[in-house]
């Protein structure tokens, strides 16, 4: 007699019409509508991927910046032309030294 008791005073609050619409408003909201939890927290997460997208592409904007000021010099653009292209004066030449574990083998393709 006792268990009885106690699930009607466990039950009690859900007789209650409001209490019932309370919970039922509050799955409704958390799992299926158009602005529950699982969405707002989906989009949490594309919002936070596309602040570190915007911070790597700062990162880069800023290396290409110092990239640019030093092919704007000739000296910068010679020693790029050198080390890139392996282009050279008139009167010089240039050899060109390959490490072994440099070099592209048949495997590593």
């Amino acid at each position: 007699m006792a268990s009885v008791k106690q699930k009607n005073k466990l039950l009690k609050p859900f007789k209650n019409w409001f209490v019932i619409i309370l919970i039922v408003f509050s799955i409704w909201m958390f799992f299926f509508d158009t602005n529950s939890w699982f969405i707002h927290n989906e989009l949490n997460n594309d919002i936070e991927n596309l602040k570190n997208e915007k911070e790597y592409y700062k990162r880069e904007i800023e290396k290409d910046k110092k990239a640019i000021k030093k092919l704007s010099t000739k000296e910068g653009l010679e020693k790029f032309a050198r080390e890139e292209y392996y282009m050279k004066r008139d009167n010089e030449e240039i050899f060109i030294i390959e490490y072994e574990d440099s070099l592209k083998t048949k495997s590593d393709e």
